[in-house]
């Protein structure tokens, strides 16, 4: 199962990359923090400080990545072209 579908790429999510060291992805509905910050380790080769989750109408979940001190999520962002 693909974990991660896509960057949301918003004012408000690349307003989050900036400040505070943060992505926003949609995941797959039926994923948990634990495979998310799996996925997203293993992907871009960073270390995930903490994952919250945002139950979304649709169908879908919203997961804002906080990303460890170490590593910049303008770098991850950079590299899904999104910034």
């Amino acid at each position: 199962m693909k974990v991660l579908q896509y960057p949301l790429a918003t004012e408000k999510a690349i307003t989050q990359i900036e400040r505070n060291n943060e992505i926003t992805f949609i995941v797959d509905f039926r994923s948990t923090k634990t495979e998310i910050t799996e996925e997203f380790e293993s992907t871009f080769k960073v270390k995930v400080d903490s994952v919250n989750i945002i139950n979304q109408s649709d169908n879908n979940k919203k997961a804002v990545i906080k990303l460890d001190k170490a590593f910049k999520a303008g770098d991850v962002a950079i590299k899904l072209k999104i910034v």
